[in-house]
């Protein structure tokens, strides 16, 4: 007797390999899913703006990268003795105001070019809730805890997304026509927004996306993430004890899923020697002076350079 539903995912027609270029952006999922590429030395860039959770915060942040529309003044305000700006991320912010536009205004090159030179870009939108500001009138990507009286809080149609998406689309291919662009709705539950808004959220994003694609455009793909969390691994044990993420458990599932679908064959046993390297530089042994522990350092040295030698970009 069969306890579960398999989700089955086809391969992609161009999967990522040891010579692809990936630029991940998005939600904290997406994050999981790049450490992931990261542990197994892809190259790989995520969020170089900082977790970005609605399809707008993206779109735009995408839009200044292709455009080459650098960060001024009038984008960052002070607050907390820090300078912020509402189209990028906490992590970024600076008590330096033209130290933190400096940054901002680098990444927006560094960026630009690794979306130009990416073979894939991996999306991942978490959710359609969206917050505008009065003063303003335009939708933050972060709201940086200020009063939530100078906010209000909307929710994007399918229709705004499925524009929003098709933009995302075209300012990618107006630089980079072959690239392969994969879409995916995050697992993160939401609650904060209420239950049922959480499943309107997730559902404007899934039938927005699914909306645009057409089967016969090999590049760009939808993994399903959301439904593989809600469909076979349909249990709190897979959620951490906020009970809104996935656990390791349930992000190595995950990982397993996209491995099969979205990765070459070929990368496979690479993969593996990497995992390999990866373990080795974990091991703790019991006397670090030992003869075998010795010998087992030369060895792992040998892995990591014989790797090196065929792939100049892996660092460990």
């Amino acid at each position: 007797m069969n306890f579960r539903t398999k989700i089955p995912i086809s391969k992609f027609n161009s999967p990522i390999d040891y010579s692809s270029k990936i630029v991940s952006l998005g939600s904290c999922f997406a994050v999981n899913m790049s450490e992931k590429l990261d542990y197994f030395k892809f190259q790989n860039s995520c969020n170089p703006f900082g977790i970005l959770f609605h399809p707008l915060a993206i779109e735009k942040i995408i839009s200044k990268v292709i455009n080459k529309t650098f960060f001024t003044e009038e984008d960052v305000f002070f607050y907390n003795e820090r300078w912020h700006c509402f189209d990028v991320h906490s992590d970024l912010s600076n008590a330096n105001k033209d130290e933190f536009l400096q940054t901002l205004n680098e990444l927006v090159k560094t960026t630009n070019k690794e979306i130009v030179e990416a073979t894939h870009v991996i999306i991942t939108y978490g959710t359609s809730w969206v917050y505008r500001s009065k003063q303003t009138e335009k939708v933050v990507a972060n709201c940086y805890k200020l009063p939530q009286n100078q906010f209000n809080k909307e929710i994007l149609s399918v229709a705004t997304i499925e524009k929003c998406i098709q933009n995302t689309i075209d300012l990618i291919e107006k630089v980079n026509p072959k690239c392969i662009i994969i879409f995916t709705v995050s697992p993160v539950r939401h609650i904060k927004d209420g239950f049922e808004k959480n499943q309107r959220s997730k559902s404007n994003l899934i039938s927005a996306l699914h909306s645009i694609f057409d089967i016969r455009d090999t590049t760009k793909r939808y993994f399903p993430s959301y439904e593989i969390m809600m469909d076979e691994l349909r249990d709190y044990r897979f959620y951490s004890e906020d009970m809104l993420h996935p656990t390791k458990v349930a992000i190595d599932y995950i990982w397993e899923y996209f491995s099969e679908s979205a990765i070459s064959d070929k990368a496979f046993s690479t993969m593996q020697e990497v995992e390999t390297i990866q373990k080795g530089l974990l091991h703790n042994p019991f006397n670090h002076n030992s003869e075998s522990h010795l010998n087992f350092l030369n060895q792992l040295e040998l892995k990591i350079s014989k790797l090196k030698s065929k792939f100049t970009f892996m660092k460990f």
